[in-house]
C-alpha cells in the first residue's frame, strides 16, 4: 500500500500505539467508521470513538504502517480525493 495516508481506511485493522489519553492506548480492533477528526473502532463488539488529533496509529497492512493521526486528520472523502 503505497500511501495509507490517501486510503480507506474503514475495515482496516488498526491498534492505537500512542494517544492523550492513556485508557486508549494499546486498543485493537478493526475501523468501522471515520470523521474528521475520529476513527471509530469495533473492540469485540464494543465501539471505541478514538480522537485522531494526539493519537498514534498502527494499521495492520502487510509491512505494517504507523500514521500519526494529524496526517490523516481530514473529512474521509477529502483526504482520499487528495490520492488523484
Amino acid at each position: 500500500m503505497a500511501n495509507l495516508r490517501k486510503h480507506e481506511l474503514i475495515g482496516l485493522r488498526v491498534e492505537v500505539v500512542d494517544a492523550t489519553d492513556p485508557s486508549q492506548e494499546h486498543v485493537r480492533g478493526r475501523v468501522v467508521d471515520e470523521t474528521r477528526n475520529m476513527l471509530v473502532v469495533d473492540v469485540q463488539g464494543e465501539e471505541k470513538r478514538i480522537p485522531k488529533h494526539g493519537s498514534r496509529f498502527r494499521f495492520d497492512v502487510p509491512g505494517g504502517f504507523e500514521v500519526d493521526g494529524d496526517e490523516i486528520r481530514f473529512r474521509p472523502e477529502d483526504r482520499v480525493k487528495k490520492a488523484r
